[in-house]
């Protein structure tokens, strides 16, 4: 079996890492290596490979966007590689694909390798990505867009709060408040529209007006009525919906005890 690959990434130790050991292999037969999406775009339509070693997150054109050009059911057989294992690994080996988490070992690419040749060799073709995968994929892509620090104006100027130093958010109408350990800053803004973009394993809501900074979260007390209360590092204490369930999963990380005290605010 002579099987014609096709390394992308853009980090060139990555790159030459897989380009090395496969040329080790006396069945692959490297077509040539590319550092970005565009380029890679155009290597696979002129080459037609039988397998890409294709890196998802690249300035520019990513992965993903790189598999939107060609299309899922036209690519051929390809080897993911991520550095954020914990997003999408599931995905993969749920729908069979291949994939390689920064740093790989030798064992796990010849591991990987082989699987690609018992695909390529069995007599079904391969099935091209779900839309689970592709879903998951994004996700990594999204990843890198989410806020990092949000411009404030305070007076005549303009401060960029790092939204780590974000205690809790508060919603007002269409305006929020973020309040900070020391301080509070207004932004005119849905609390919709700031939730959509910021991390999700880093925030969550607990009531329809508040979202709470995880990483802030000192204590979780039940209450009454199937309510509890969020206890942040600052002391204030936030009222937690009952219907927030999937916050109460992600803040069910933190210390949990037992109050019959209400909050001082909600």
């Amino acid at each position: 079996m002579s099987i014609a690959a096709l390394v992308v990434d853009d980090e060139p130790i990555a790159r030459h890492a897989i380009v090395r050991l496969l040329r080790e292999d006396g069945d692959v037969e490297v077509l040539g290596e590319c550092g970005d999406g565009a380029s890679a775009l155009a290597a696979i339509r002129e080459h037609s490979p039988d397998l890409v070693f294709l890196d998802i997150q690249m300035p520019a054109m990513n992965g993903i966007d790189v598999v939107a050009a060609i299309g899922a059911e036209r690519m051929p057989a390809t080897v993911f590689v991520t550095a954020y294992e914990q997003y999408a690994v599931r995905a993969f080996e749920a729908n069979a694909v291949d994939y390689l988490v920064k740093p790989f070992s030798r064992e796990r690419f010849l591991a990987t390798l082989r699987r690609v040749k018992a695909r390529l060799a069995a007599a079904t073709p391969r099935p091209a990505p779900s839309h689970e995968l592709l879903q998951a994929l994004d996700a990594l892509r999204r990843r890198e867009d989410w806020l990092e620090r949000i411009p404030v104006r305070v007076d005549e100027h303009v401060v960029l709060v790092p939204v780590d130093d974000i205690v809790w958010i508060k919603a007002s109408r269409n305006t929020v408040q973020l309040h900070l350990a020391d301080r509070s800053h207004e932004l005119r803004e849905t609390m919709a529209n700031l939730a959509a973009r910021l991390d999700p394993r880093h925030f969550a809501r607990v009531h329809r007006s508040a979202i709470v900074n995880v990483r802030r979260v000192q204590a979780i007390h039940p209450w009454f009525n199937g309510h509890h209360v969020v206890v942040m590092d600052t002391g204030q204490r936030l009222r937690m919906s009952r219907y927030q369930h999937e916050s109460f999963l992600r803040l069910a990380t933190t210390r949990t005890t037992a109050s019959d005290d209400p909050p001082a605010a909600d």
